[in-house]
């Protein structure tokens, strides 16, 4: 298949994860973050009215919930944590419906309170209120006034919990009636995606009886350190001569770096624009980059996306596409040569050199030292260290490559230890992923009244219950789980629903919630 080329530039820049230090530079070489996905603002200027006609705040009103600061000491005082709130389609007796879109500022998805998404469906369907609150340490919900390893002590996945309970026992939501409106008085539906989905999942295993359903997409519940197979869905289901011509230049580059020749070693390097990028790590690790741009795709995102931009530079020759095989070797490494150097190094790098760029090496780096608020890259990454892991690797020797073995989770790990220095015990910290397992359940959840949703095309696939395809055999009635044709958090937009598949795991969704919410009752 041929893939149209345009606006690579603008693309890379929308879609990768930079970190920005404080004179203002890139420092391109860092992983995506487990997002859902961000959706068009409505229009500010529209008017929003409930069902009997009354005009309502806009979406984009914002409101403040003083949040505690620590769930184990009350004392420490609280924090304004921001929310945004619609009872467009609310009636007396209706449920509330709450989300955080997680690890980013939420003042980009508020479009989450409206029918666009699964959370607006359900609410117009059970004529429910939706809610998206702002995930702590995020945006401009922060219990300090930085990001330093101090500060981010009350920064936990228990934590985040607790603001859930703390959250819905006590707001007094600005809607008629919004001060009795609690759990016991009103059921309370959680719905979250990615990192958000897992803590749907986490919630509801932990705080039993607090939300009566849930509705967790692509959700992350199985921490874990070595996290390689993030790469499989992507190997498998991105076209078949790009699969084969990137694992042809991964065996190569390992082959190479390997080998211990400088010659060899510094074309190769020549080859990709990074001839002064000191570290083979730093080298093996970047060309992950072009496989993230996976995570971004939609089924609505057509050849243009930048993945399948990546791909066309491989597979596109004289206007020709190569076929299932792909080109081979000796053109496949000679094409992604020339698409880094001419092409995605300046998109991403500007006019830093490789090593500033790209390099992981300089632990004084302002990429890595910066405490400024805001910081979703810092605050996401202290989860990722402590508790997640998630770490994007190589896989196993006797496994087909799209990724360089040389990266291995040490890589990371120092980064860690760069970024919170203080914080660990050792230059090379392992996260207590098998802690977060025992905590919250991983892969063995299962909680009445709470639906998974999962896309055999999400590269977070593997850490989701849907890992290995079992999915569809662990589904009864009060823990369905369903498995679409989507990619990550598909199932979350209404847009996304030109794929039949999505359609019914919504059409699912919004039936399951029907009954369970038909069955609550009032806490006497």
């Amino acid at each position: 298949m041929k893939f149209l080329y345009h606006g690579i530039g603008l693309l890379f820049l929308a879609r990768l994860s930079f970190a920005i230090t404080p004179d203002g530079r890139i420092h391109a070489n860092r992983p995506p973050r487990p997002s859902i996905p961000k959706l068009p603002l409505p229009p500010t200027d529209t008017p929003v009215a409930s069902r009997n006609g009354t005009q309502l705040p806009p979406y984009n009103m914002v409101y403040y919930f003083d949040q505690l600061i620590d769930h184990n000491n009350p004392s420490a005082g609280t924090f304004q944590q921001r929310y945004w709130h619609t009872y467009e389609f609310y009636e007396s007796g209706g449920p509330i419906i709450l989300s955080t879109p997680g690890e980013v500022a939420a003042d980009a998805y508020y479009t989450y309170l409206t029918n666009s998404t699964i959370n607006g469906q359900i609410a117009q369907q059970l004529s429910g209120s939706t809610i998206v609150l702002e995930h702590r340490f995020f945006g401009e919900s922060n219990p300090h006034s930085d990001l330093s390893v101090t500060s981010l002590r009350v920064h936990t996945i228990q934590q985040a919990i607790d603001d859930f309970e703390y959250f819905a026992n006590n707001v007094q939501l600005p809607m008629p009636n919004g001060n009795a409106v609690a759990p016991g008085k009103a059921p309370w539906i959680l719905i979250g995606g990615s990192y958000a989905g897992a803590l749907t999942a986490y919630t509801m295993v932990n705080k039993p009886g607090l939300f009566e359903a849930g509705y967790a997409s692509s959700a992350v519940v199985q921490a874990m350190v070595d996290y390689w197979g993030y790469f499989e869905p992507i190997m498998q289901h991105m076209p078949a001569n790009c699969s084969a011509d990137v694992q042809a230049v991964i065996a190569q580059v390992d082959s190479v770096l390997n080998s211990g020749n400088t010659n060899s070693i510094n074309s190769l390097k020549e080859m990709f624009g990074v001839s002064n990028l000191s570290h083979l790590d730093d080298f093996a690790a970047v060309l992950r980059n072009n496989l993230f741009d996976w995570q971004s795709l939609q089924p609505t995102s057509g050849p243009g996306g930048a993945f399948y931009q990546f791909c066309d530079a491989l597979e596109v020759k004289n206007g020709v596409s190569a076929g299932a095989s792909g080109w081979g070797l000796t053109h496949a490494l000679q094409a992604w040569g020339s698409y880094w150097t001419n092409t995605y190094i300046p998109s991403i790098c500007g006019g830093l050199d490789a090593e500033d760029c790209l390099g992981t090496y300089d632990s004084t780096n302002p990429s890595w030292t910066n405490t400024a608020i805001p910081n979703a890259e810092r605050s996401w990454e202290w989860l990722v260290c402590n508790q997640f892991g998630f770490f994007y690797d190589g896989p196993p020797a006797g496994q087909p490559a799209i990724v360089s073995r040389l990266v291995q989770p040490a890589y990371d790990e120092r980064h860690c230890a760069y970024m919170f220095p203080g914080a660990f015990n050792s230059s090379t910290p392992t996260p207590n992923a098998t802690g977060t397992i025992a905590a919250y359940g991983g892969w063995n959840i299962s909680v009445d009244r709470l639906m998974f949703a999962n896309g055999q095309r999400d590269p977070w696939l593997e850490a989701t219950v849907g890992a290995a395809g079992t999915l569809a055999a662990k589904t009864t009635g009060l823990t369905p789980h369903a498995l679409s044709d989507g990619f990550h958090c598909s199932d979350l937009l209404t847009r996304s629903n030109v794929d039949p598949s999505i359609k019914n795991v919504q059409a699912n969704a919004t039936m399951f919630m029907v009954q369970w919410i038909a069955s609550w009752v009032p806490s006497a």
